[in-house]
């Protein structure tokens, strides 16, 4: 069975994805497929975590970067290959280019983080900063490119790409036979449309979800229009999926196998990540998290088994650090109130002695004395707390106006 790509591009088939399969032998590991309980319970039936975040470079890139690169000819393999990725594209292209002794350039945004800077140097790759923003980035890669020769292996948009993350979707159907829906973060579209070959070939009655982050949904106006169509500033968290236009070859596969396309919320995304770190153990990037959002969010739109992709794990300890806080804030477990109170001594004591007797824990305080909307005898206190949920922030809130605080809103 095989299925035609937008503007009949070529064709990705089932055999495609099995010769990939093979290819990727001993290169690519078969990561864990993990039981959820929280998720079950939500679901109302069972929810199974497929941890592509254990995956070498810490995420499914790096099996269509390998299939890709392995199919080059002797001569196109001794230019060497570029590519342009702020994080997972890039170390994966790094990975594969090194196990395959073919040279690799790739093309960074400035200001990437660190981490992902330094392991796709680690993994081989010459790494070259370049623009602010990843479409500056890939135009540098692409002119590159066209002046040495180089083949520039893109991240999503190429036959060989998709059929090396389909290989997810075999192992999936390996790993839970019994499964009914699979849920899969879309970016450019390579890995759902990957996913969506292998599967929907060996088994047309599993149900395919895409989930999208909503400040970067660029493939419900495109199927909405019967091509893809790009979108201004796309704007998430979640910089894994932040892609503007679908990729021409991806595009067409998702139109006629993917089931759904949902959409998820930046708060969403940070109470997913907070879940998978706290009743999974496991360290995922937000959009990795995208699909554990999207059940989270609607749980009753799932049939079970279900089957929950976590693509990637590479997040900057920085950024975790900001959507954990983000994360507790959205469940109701954090709370920031600002107040005012008289500045005499033991007013502070007073105070914490309130937010001790509803069982609040102070995780940071900030004054501030000097301000023009201060009256003389005012000081204002910025309270950041760990609360226990919803109902606690609304104790809080309460406990500190009955002792007669004015809370600014």
């Amino acid at each position: 069975m095989s299925y035609r790509t937008a503007d009949s591009l070529p064709l990705v088939t089932l055999d495609d994805v099995r010769g990939a399969q093979k290819m990727l032998a001993g290169v690519a590991r078969m990561t864990a497929m993990e039981g959820s309980r929280h998720l079950s319970r939500l679901v109302g039936a069972p929810v199974h975590f497929k941890c592509e975040n254990l995956q070498r470079t810490g995420s499914f890139k790096l099996r269509g970067a390998y299939v890709r690169i392995a199919g080059l000819l002797p001569e196109e393999r001794a230019a060497g290959v570029v590519a342009a990725s702020a994080g997972n594209h890039a170390q994966g292209v790094a990975l594969a280019s090194s196990l395959l002794g073919v040279r690799s350039t790739v093309f960074m945004p400035k200001g990437a983080p660190l981490p992902k800077v330094a392991a796709t140097r680690h993994y081989g790759a010459e790494v070259r900063a370049h623009g602010t923003v990843v479409d500056e980035t890939l135009a540098a890669a692409q002119e590159y490119a066209a002046e040495t020769g180089a083949v520039f292996i893109h991240p999503f948009d190429h036959p060989d790409i998709i059929a090396g993350q389909g290989t997810v979707g075999l192992e999936i159907l390996e790993q839970c036979p019994e499964v009914r829906t699979i849920v899969v973060g879309i970016g450019g579209g390579g890995l759902a449309a990957g996913i969506a070959v292998a599967v929907k070939a060996l088994r047309p009655d599993v149900r395919i979800v895409g989930v999208q982050a909503a400040g970067a949904a660029a493939y419900p106006p495109s199927l909405a229009a019967g091509h893809p169509v790009s979108i201004e500033n796309p704007a998430t968290m979640a910089d894994g999926i932040k892609v503007g236009r679908p990729g021409d070859v991806p595009f067409g596969i998702i139109g006629d196998l993917v089931d759904e396309v949902r959409t998820v919320s930046e708060n969403d995304l940070s109470s997913a990540l907070l879940l998978c770190l706290e009743r999974a153990k496991l360290v995922v990037e937000p959009a990795g998290a995208s699909p554990v959002a999207a059940l989270l969010s609607e749980p009753e739109a799932f049939e079970g088994p279900v089957v929950a992709l976590l693509s990637g794990g590479n997040v900057d300890p920085l950024l975790m650090q900001r959507i954990l806080r983000h994360g507790m804030a959205a469940g109701g477990r954090y709370l920031a109130v600002t107040l005012r109170l008289t500045d005499r001594p033991g007013a502070l004591a007073t105070l914490l002695g309130v937010l001790s007797v509803v069982d609040a824990n102070v995780l940071d305080v900030s004054h501030v004395r000097t301000d023009p909307r201060l009256g003389l005898t005012e000081v204002e206190v910025e309270l950041h707390l760990e609360t226990k949920g919803p109902e606690h922030c609304a104790e809080v809130n309460s406990a500190l106006r009955k002792a007669g605080y004015t809370v600014i809103d």
